[in-house]
């Protein structure tokens, strides 16, 4: 079952908010700062994100030790490298079923890659580009205008109800409940919630059908929180907003704490399914998450 990666990503994490940094509350600046893979230029998805996004870096591009060679350069000595894990999917014979049948098993992978800044002597057209980028004047974005569009692209999404007492998803009318947007800290903290509950929303049998109705304290319950969590994260960082910060800050770390390592596969596991949600609102194809998947490989 890969046990090892599990608990090796799960005591990255572990160590990061025992920081008193929350990676899923670490804010990126848009598609242009999230962490992508230097050769194909394709995203790091999932956990990968939280890995790589808080490792220290500036410079979003990352490459394997065998990447960095094939372009003329090299590896620092004495540089670590941070993990990234994928899925491979295998075929095995269904022992419970009859005669010959094949069933498909998911196995976690993982590779360890390295930031450019970490590398010398890369000598790459594609490195080339990149810096030339970096020398252009920042796009200039409005941040709530992405956040509206992040809703309004949102398919066979809920109702949206504001006016309400507190924020909330219920599963069973399927409707989203939102107080005035004039009632939070600012229009961003409001987007930030929203799309929290819309993560949740995604999980409703008529779009990705999680298990929803685990109460506080559950496992289930644990999980579904993270998947929120993480999904209005990857929401906030697609529109270029920051995400909400918790009111008591140390409780919510050591809350997390305790069920991180009670369950080593909870973050890998639910940063997965967040990935799915913020794809399933953002409108994302099968085949463009496929063309993203073995980016962690260095394809």
């Amino acid at each position: 079952m890969n046990m090892k990666i599990y608990e090796e990503i799960t005591a990255r994490i572990i160590g990061m908010l025992e920081q008193g940094v929350v990676p899923w509350k670490r804010p990126w600046n848009g598609a242009e700062s999230h962490p992508k893979n230097l050769v194909s230029g394709k995203e790091y998805r999932g956990v990968n994100v939280w890995m790589l996004s808080c490792s220290g870096y500036v410079n979003p591009y990352w490459l394997t030790f065998n990447q960095a060679r094939e372009l003329g350069g090299s590896v620092r000595k004495g540089e670590k490298g941070t993990p990234v894990v994928f899925w491979n999917f295998m075929e095995v014979a269904d022992k419970k079923g009859e005669g010959s049948e094949l069933k498909t098993i998911p196995l976690l992978r993982k590779y360890t890659v390295f930031n450019v800044e970490q590398c010398d002597n890369i000598d790459h057209k594609r490195l080339k580009e990149l810096r030339e980028k970096a020398s252009e004047p920042p796009r200039q974005v409005n941040k709530i205008e992405e956040c509206e569009k992040v809703v309004a692209g949102y398919a066979n999404k809920p109702e949206i109800i504001n006016g309400k007492a507190r924020a909330c998803y219920s599963p069973s009318m399927d409707v989203i409940h939102m107080p005035d947007q004039d009632r939070f800290v600012g229009d961003e903290e409001y987007y930030s919630v929203l799309f929290h509950e819309m993560g949740h929303s995604t999980g409703h049998s008529s779009r990705l059908g999680r298990e929803l109705l685990g109460s506080f304290g559950t496992q289930s319950y644990s999980k579904e929180e993270l998947v929120a969590e993480m999904t209005a994260a990857f929401l906030c960082g697609v529109a270029g907003i920051t995400p909400k910060v918790e009111d008591n800050q140390a409780a919510y770390i050591a809350s997390w704490l305790k069920r991180l390592k009670d369950d080593p596969k909870l973050v890998v596991s639910a940063a997965g399914q967040a990935q799915k949600a913020s794809d399933y609102i953002l409108g994302t194809t099968q085949a463009e998450v496929e063309k993203q998947e073995e980016v962690a490989a260095g394809a």
